[in-house]
């Protein structure tokens, strides 16, 4: 096995963007994969040979064509939360082609296109060549959007798509707020939330509210400049990615029977003030679901829903993107490209 802080482009000649077929002495296939062997920064993430997975059965073996990084990435990098210590490979979202599939899988042949989200939190490693993941967990990848674009949904899309309409179960005439509207989970659940005829309030620094109005955002709030409570609206969901006092003070702008839903814990007082306030306070884990992933891609196929992809960085220069990332100033999403 090899790593290195600043490998050479180990393409081949004839197409950059396609990995060689390396082999270990015993003929093993290998892979490079964007790996790390401790916790830490982004210099902790390293380009290195690693042996190339097997599907199991019902999985699939996927040429990795794009993953996309999410906050979380960032988070398990740095911070032992739900995966086992290191050595570990992120990435939960992946686009790429069929190469292999395990035992009783039907679903998919090999050549076949597909997108999706590995297991949530305990699936990571679509930061490599290639992955292996449950069938179940892909979707066919929409006829009518690249890669890069299919690898920038999966994650945050279902995460929205699990909040607004399988838990708040949204409906139209609804009214809903969306703090950090313009991030990851948040963009697109603008476009989700409006499909289902909501209206929507979206929370975002002010240069990024011509994006949310793009977006179909019907109203927005300059978090930096305003107090989202100070208003007399009331919300019949809101969809809180920020966590800790700013979920507790969401309760007070649903009206009674809203629900909040909230991407990360909130402060310890939350599920009291909204029992006081007679509303919902829930936490959402993301979970590979498959018919979730088939909406996402209906979606995308008629043009109604599209990931903003902010960068794009080469698998070698993961940790330069991990590094963007953090900034917290991302609108939308990066996307590491493979192939």
């Amino acid at each position: 096995m090899t790593s290195t802080n600043t490998p050479e482009n180990r393409n081949t000649a004839g197409n950059r963007n396609a990995p060689e077929n390396r082999n270990t002495p015993d003929g093993a296939p290998t892979m490079l994969a964007l790996h790390q062997t401790a916790l830490g920064g982004p210099e902790v993430l390293r380009l290195t040979e690693l042996p190339r997975p097997v599907p199991g059965p019902g999985e699939i073996l996927v040429a990795v064509h794009a993953a996309g990084l999410n906050p979380t990435d960032f988070k398990h990098r740095a911070l032992s939360i739900f995966l086992p210590p290191p050595p570990l490979t992120l990435g939960w979202d992946v686009s790429g082609t069929v190469v292999e599939t395990g035992m009783g899988v039907t679903l998919f042949r090999p050549g076949d296109e597909v997108f999706g989200m590995l297991p949530y939190p305990y699936g990571a490693g679509s930061h490599a060549e290639y992955v292996t993941g449950p069938a179940r967990a892909f979707a066919a990848k929409p006829a009518g959007i690249d890669h890069v674009q299919a690898a920038a949904l999966p994650l945050a899309a279902l995460t929205a798509w699990q909040a607004l309409v399988e838990t708040a179960d949204l409906r139209a005439g609804q009214r809903v707020l969306i703090h950090a509207a313009a991030g990851g989970v948040g963009h697109l659940a603008v476009q989700i939330a409006k499909e289902r005829g909501a209206h929507v309030t979206g929370t975002a620094s002010a240069p990024k509210h011509d994006f949310l109005r793009g977006l179909g955002a019907d109203a927005c709030i300059d978090h930096r400049s305003e107090d989202f409570t100070d208003t007399d609206e009331r919300y019949d969901v809101v969809l809180d990615a920020l966590g800790g006092e700013t979920a507790t003070r969401s309760v007070g702008v649903l009206r009674p029977g809203g629900i909040l839903v909230s991407l990360l814990p909130g402060a310890e007082d939350t599920r009291a003030e909204a029992e006081k306030a007679q509303v919902r306070a829930v936490t959402l884990l993301v979970e590979h679901d498959r018919a979730g992933m088939q909406a996402i891609a209906g979606l995308a196929e008629k043009g109604r829903l599209r990931a903003h992809v902010s960068g794009t960085f080469p698998l070698a220069e993961g940790a330069r993107a991990h590094a963007q990332g953090e900034t917290g100033r991302t609108t939308g999403k990066l996307v590491i490209t493979v192939r």
